[in-house]
């Protein structure tokens, strides 16, 4: 596109009349009247910090499954739909239930909005983007129609003198609300309670909208000097006060804040509740005029919207006193005035340390009375925490390199084995169990075994790899790597080397635990790439429709108690019982049930019949992996994978592994390195003679 095609282009696009009408709904503005009449329309533009915050989570999709018979509810906000997915939550719908409970209860005036929500858990387990979502969701909210809101500013219609200076200063006509307060806050007392009454008579006492607390000083001040300035005439005063719609904004101030502890040298509690500005007090004369200070410390900017605590427990104990008061009581007490009215939702986050600290001290007492802690573990679901890794690796993100399949799998295998507690039944391995986790049956387990194995840990998914150690070594890996992709052991190799100098296990028993956990996953790894090889050599649809063909004759013969012709010799003769089992055995079924399978099969043969349907051998699942098992040991030496390992491949030899080359690339996402790597690797294990049949 040329440069004067690109600047036409541009100016099309910002000249869309969408832009500038989004643009005059979010700056609107008019009289104290005007919003009495919007807040007729939608009396929910009034609500207060929790409220917003609960509405803006359920304005999104929720659905529900069943976990271990426990019925789970999914907030689809966590699934980060403002960005396509980029802070997206994986695995962790328990706590996230109990997120949004805490914060539902506060909605309706339960409790808990008098409380500090403290996100607790191990480093990287999700805890700030969590917050990091929420305070993006508030921000676009607010741009909304359902989630807007509304704050006031100070235009005066004619000079107003106090002690003789201008009341807002000199040359200024115009002054916002310096905490973005509530428009009916500028009622009084009684006749809010009135206004509110109306408002919510239609409305469930759990929804009603509830107006707590007084001006900020600044506005107090102003207001009262109007007050006397037209003898008391609220209507008069109240024509000097011009309703504008707001944004919350992180960026802007406006609503959103993040406050992160520094070292004590440096902290100073004015940042949380503002401080004096001293070029006015020369203006003002006073350095108690509200006029001359400046209401932008946190809890002043975050007022009508949400403050997150980063590191909450390493606040200094000046800091806390603060913090107790803006829980409990919902104010805050800036320098030199009266405690000052906020609302806002007070969250926080800390590890595990920190937390212990916390128990230990006395002298908190008050603050973790003033606490609901939320568990936000690491995730103990397999796949989810496969999700984790494909949401930074995936073809879009990572450009010019193959990730082989099962790298990121393996990867997740090993973090999520590394959380989970040993099993106390003896017949359970660790690996076992992390698939039941993660929805897979198991012979003799069910889904109340499952809630008992849940139910029996202690530190489960409070411990164990970081999901940023994972992330960090698949990132060394396309790194240092010259090959074209990347696959497993390349990643295990680094996973298993960085375990030297980790900054967080000291302990030299749980590293020998981990790379115990790596032996496990390549083990693991090695059963999953011989089963893929198995089934891409045996994956010549006309052989398995002639095995099964042979297969189905022979059963139908037995179940019947005929005989079957021999193709060869023309004589009818036996069905061939050896041939049977050699394909049943492939699937574990034992002598002793042969019959019941084979009766199995016969009778879903005749039931398909009766609907008019025809059978084919990938609609019985079992069926299926048997005759791709028997095929494979039929095929396995005519291909002599073998001869890969010494290189010595004839012409047809190599003509049959490019076929199944080809079919790992098509049917299982390898690219040509990563087939060859796997054909290689898999031609070793035959080399040593280590292969095992896998049901």
């Amino acid at each position: 596109m040329s440069e004067s095609g690109l600047k036409s282009h541009l100016q099309k696009i910002l000249g869309d009349s969408k832009y500038a009408e989004t643009y005059k709904d979010l700056r609107w503005t008019g009289s104290f009247w005007d919003y009495l009449k919007l807040l007729e329309e939608d009396p929910n533009i009034a609500r207060n910090a929790h409220q917003r915050l609960f509405d803006m989570i359920m304005s999104y999709e929720t659905s529900e499954y069943i976990d271990a018979k426990k019925p789970i509810v999914h907030y689809k906000f966590f699934d980060d739909p403002l960005e396509n997915g980029r802070d997206a939550i994986f695995g962790l719908d328990i706590p996230l239930m109990k997120l949004v409970s805490v914060l539902k209860a506060a909605a309706k005036g339960y409790g808990p909005e008098k409380r500090v929500i403290l996100l607790h858990g191990p480093v990287g387990s999700s805890k700030s983007t969590i917050v990091r979502l929420i305070k993006k969701g508030l921000e676009k909210y607010s741009q909304s129609k359902e989630g807007r809101l509304f704050s006031y500013s100070w235009r005066l219609k004619e000079p107003v003198m106090y002690e003789g200076k201008p009341l807002l200063g000199e040359g200024v006509t115009e002054i916002a609300s310096p905490m973005n307060e509530e428009p009916l806050k500028l009622l009084p007392e009684e006749v809010r309670k009135e206004i509110l009454a109306e408002i919510n008579k239609s409305r469930s006492p759990e929804e009603r909208i509830k107006i707590e607390g007084e001006l900020n000083p600044y506005c107090r001040f102003v207001y009262g000097v109007l007050l006397d300035h037209y003898g008391g005439d609220y209507r008069k005063v109240l024509e000097n006060v011009v309703i504008r719609r707001f944004e919350l904004s992180e960026k802007n101030r406006t609503g959103i804040a993040t406050f992160q502890p520094k070292d004590e040298k440096n902290q100073d509690s004015t940042e949380l509740t503002g401080d004096l500005n001293y070029r006015k007090i020369a203006m003002f004369g006073s350095d108690s005029d509200p006029r001359a200070f400046n209401f932008d410390g946190e809890f002043n900017v975050a007022n009508r919207g949400l403050i997150e605590f980063i590191e909450v427990l390493k606040l200094d104990v000046a800091f806390l006193y603060d913090l107790l008061g803006a829980s409990q009581e919902h104010k805050i007490k800036p320098k030199k005035f009266a405690q000052t009215d906020i609302d806002e939702v007070i969250i926080g986050h800390t590890n595990e340390p920190e937390y212990r600290k916390l128990q230990n001290n006395e002298f908190m007492e008050a603050l973790r009375d003033r606490t609901v802690k939320i568990d936000i573990p690491y995730i103990t679901k397999w796949s989810e925490e496969i999700k984790v890794y494909k949401k930074d690796y995936n073809a879009e993100r990572v450009m010019g390199k193959h990730i082989a399949p099962h790298t990121l799998e393996m990867a997740a295998m090993w973090a999520v084995l590394s959380r989970l507690e040993e099993p106390s039944k003896a017949n359970l391995t660790l690996l076992q169990k992390l698939k039941l986790y993660d929805g897979k049956t198991l012979p003799g387990f069910t889904e109340d075994n499952i809630k008992e194995l849940r139910k029996e840990v202690k530190r489960e998914a409070l411990e164990g790899i970081s999901p940023r150690y994972i992330q960090d070594k698949i990132s060394n890996a396309l790194v240092s790597n010259e090959a074209n992709s990347i696959n497993p052991f390349m990643v295990i190799n680094e996973l298993e080397g960085g375990l030297k100098n980790h900054s967080l296990i000291s302990n030299e028993e749980t590293k020998k635990r981990y790379r115990e956990l790596l032996t496990v996953v390549r083990q693991e790894f090695e059963d999953i790439v011989k089963n893929e090889v198995q089934r891409a050599i045996s994956a010549d649809e006309e052989s398995i429709t002639k095995l099964c063909a042979n297969y189905i004759d022979a059963v139908k013969a037995y179940t019947q108690k005929e005989k079957v012709k021999n193709k060869f010799t023309g004589q009818y003769e036996e069905p061939d019982e050896k041939f049977m089992r050699s394909i049943e055995e492939k699937i574990d079924i034992p002598d002793s049930r042969k019959e019941d399978f084979r009766r199995e099969i016969m009778n879903y043969i005749g039931a398909l019949a009766v609907e008019g349907k025809t059978f084919y051998y990938k609609t019985n699942e079992r069926l299926h992996k048997a005759l791709e098992l028997k095929l494979f040991e039929d095929q396995k030496d005519s291909i002599k994978l073998t001869n890969l390992v010494s290189n010595i491949v004839d012409k047809e030899t190599q003509e049959k592994i490019d076929v199944v080359k080809a079919r790992l690339i098509k049917n299982f996402g390898y690219n040509d390195e990563s087939a060859t790597d796997v054909l290689n690797f898999v031609a070793s294990i035959f080399a040593r003679g280590d292969v095992k049949d896998k049901s």
